[in-house]
């Protein structure tokens, strides 16, 4: 039986026994591949929903779709990109997530591991990986290892809610090689949060404040608010996050760690002090 690739921070206990530079992070051994889901024409999407779109008070980057419904509703809603409602641009988007969210759920791939819990402090290598209903919090770290096609895919037994729920990528990870599948009929509800990775949900997507890379694909409605939406194929793939300022303390806000820019809004996510932000290579 394959091993997980579940990396966890020791516990106290082996504070005395193992060396410093162990005590981050203890890997298990690796396993094949995850592939990356086929989205076909629904790449690309910031919000793809099956009945409607609202929008208020928050800005997307990339294409807005609906189909069979076509209600689209904005308020204070600032779109970079296409508005498709009830074409056959939505149409082929909408069909094209289905059966990819079809696939998954009626020939998933094995898991690597089984995740429960909120995930707070976990780090994991890319896989697959089967997840609890729990709803999620804090920090989740997905580390690439070097591998920019690096792939992680989540199957959620149920509904997918995180609040506070932030996700960041380390050494080379790609936002866009990131995905969540919730269960048949089960949505996916974020506030609050700082997401990385497409989401294709069974059915309601609602992001509440926060940030959002990936594309949001909905079997019913999704609903944004007062949330900043980046679709995959909007940016192009592979940009990652945004550099950081050099300060420190300003809460987490989704950029790049040690990759720092006084243009640019900050945050201490990966532990800088200030004095020690952790830049690299200077300012860029």
């Amino acid at each position: 039986m394959m091993r997980p690739i579940l990396l966890r921070r020791l516990t106290t206990r082996l504070l005395a026994v193992v060396p410093f530079a162990a005590l981050l992070y203890f890997p298990l051994p690796g396993s094949a591949a995850a592939i990356a889901p086929s989205l076909g024409a629904a790449e690309g999407f910031a919000l793809l929903a099956g009945t409607a779109v609202t929008c208020t008070q928050s800005t997307l980057t990339g294409d807005v779709g609906v189909w069979p419904g076509n209600a689209v509703t904005r308020t204070g809603c600032h779109v970079d990109g296409a508005i498709h409602a009830g074409d056959a641009v939505a149409k082929q988007a909408y069909e094209d997530f289905i059966s990819a969210f079809d696939l998954l759920q009626t020939n998933p791939p094995a898991c690597d591991a089984t995740l429960t819990g909120t995930l707070a402090g976990e780090a994991l290598l890319p896989g697959v990986y089967c997840v609890d209903a729990t709803a999620k919090t804090s920090l989740l770290t997905l580390d690439a290892n070097g591998d920019p096609n690096a792939v992680w895919l989540f199957l959620v037994d149920g509904a997918l809610t995180g609040t506070n729920f932030n996700v960041i990528l380390v050494n080379g990870g790609d936002p866009c090689n990131v995905y969540w599948r919730t269960g048949p009929n089960a949505a996916a509800t974020l506030t609050d949060s700082n997401f990385v990775g497409t989401i294709l949900s069974g059915a309601a997507i609602t992001i509440t404040r926060g940030t959002f890379e990936g594309d949001a694909l909905a079997t019913t409605a999704v609903t944004v608010t007062r949330a900043t939406v980046s679709a995959c194929g909007a940016t192009g793939g592979g940009h990652g996050f945004a550099k950081c300022n050099q300060g420190v303390g300003n809460g987490f806000e989704g950029c790049d760690p040690g990759n720092s820019n006084n243009h640019n809004p900050s945050n201490d996510e990966r532990g800088g002090t200030p004095g020690d932000p952790g830049r690299k290579a200077g300012n860029r």
